[in-house]
């Protein structure tokens, strides 16, 4: 396997824009992808944490601005797919303290000179606060107000007992449920679960955490590096990305894939590999739309009753993917493609 710090240089031209940016005064590294803008501007977060190379960094912006395309096609949401990253080359400065400003000021200029064709949000690693400082910079910037977490947690939900439905039959009363991360959504869809009779089991690199939400909800806690293979009736991976391999798949006792996480899995075979092993896979791209539906709710000003109503459509449309697949025979990644396609095409 090629190592990590020696991953080749990405087709910069697989997507519509790659940009750079680089101030060296205030330790500024970044890269932003524009994937497709043709349902609008590029709309996608920003991720900030230490990558091994470059064209690692460039990689994951492209990949994941593809994504972020797929997600609003398959969402109907005005934007066009983006990313962007920042290399954490050394600590990361505290939230709201000068140096943290100054970057993210002047990364505010970088994305101001794409006029309008990419508009940040909230990833990995950054916060509201960045978003504030970029948008005082001059840039459009999203996600400044509200902590889209609760909605995207709403959303995965949906989406989770939709794949239950289809694939067991059966609502979340006495499903077993192995969430993986406990951060803000992995916390509330474990809440969620939890409320609907679901028996919960958390995992989370922060054992602290993991146990203080399995307190709450009446659950139990796992290893998070055996939780992929964990005896359960749904995975549902919050933390980290690529987490499905084709190793996990061969271990893997779930009869359900569906989670927060954004890239699940390792490449687009392990989606045959789930369908062969007749383990039911919600795409990511479909099920965390619920962030995004909300930042789009509040530019346009939908009540908070409509709003519950889009993020409850999320589960409509993983079942109408996961009933295509199965008419098909092909995985559901490859049937919410060709949704997406045509929708682009329009």
């Amino acid at each position: 396997m090629t190592a990590a710090a020696d991953v080749p240089m990405p087709d910069l031209f697989a997507a519509e824009q790659v940009i750079t940016c680089r101030d060296d005064r205030v330790g500024l590294r970044a890269v932003i992808a524009i994937d497709d803008t043709t349902l609008g501007p590029g709309f996608g977060g920003v991720r900030w944490r230490h990558y091994p190379s470059t064209a690692a960094a460039v990689a994951e912006a492209q990949r994941l601005a593809r994504a972020m395309t797929l997600k609003h096609a398959l969402a109907e949401l005005p934007y066009g797919g983006a990313k962007s990253v920042l290399l954490a080359d050394r600590p990361l400065p505290d939230e709201g303290s000068p140096a943290r400003t100054a970057l993210m000021s002047r990364y505010g200029d970088f994305i101001a000179r794409t006029g309008g064709a990419y508009v940040p949000g909230v990833d990995m690693g950054t916060t509201m606060t960045d978003m504030q400082a970029i948008r005082d910079a001059g840039a459009r910037a999203f996600c400044d107000d509200v902590d889209p977490g609760p909605y995207t947690a709403t959303g995965v939900y949906a989406a989770m007992r939709a794949g239950v439905r289809h694939a067991l039959g059966r609502d979340m009363d006495g499903v077993r449920v192995v969430v993986q991360g406990a951060g803000h959504v992995g916390a509330n869809l474990a809440r969620y679960a939890a409320r609907d009779g679901a028996r919960v089991v958390v995992a989370d690199v922060d054992a602290d955490r993991a146990r203080s939400v399995a307190e709450e909800v009446g659950g139990s806690v796992t290893d998070p590096l055996s939780a992929p293979t964990a005896e359960c009736d749904v995975f549902a991976p919050c933390a980290v990305a690529r987490v499905v391999t084709a190793d996990v798949v061969a271990g893997m006792r779930a009869k359900v894939v569906a989670g927060a996480a954004n890239d699940t899995l390792d490449s687009p075979f392990v989606a045959e590999l789930l369908r062969r092993a007749g383990i039911t896979y919600v795409p990511d791209f479909i099920a965390n739309a619920g962030g995004v539906i909300q930042v789009h709710a509040g530019q346009v000003g939908w009540s908070e009753e409509e709003l519950a109503a889009r993020l409850e459509r999320i589960g409509d449309r993983v079942t109408a993917v996961l009933e295509d697949a199965s008419a098909a025979g092909v995985t559901p990644v490859e049937a919410a493609l060709q949704v997406a396609e045509r929708t682009l095409r329009r």
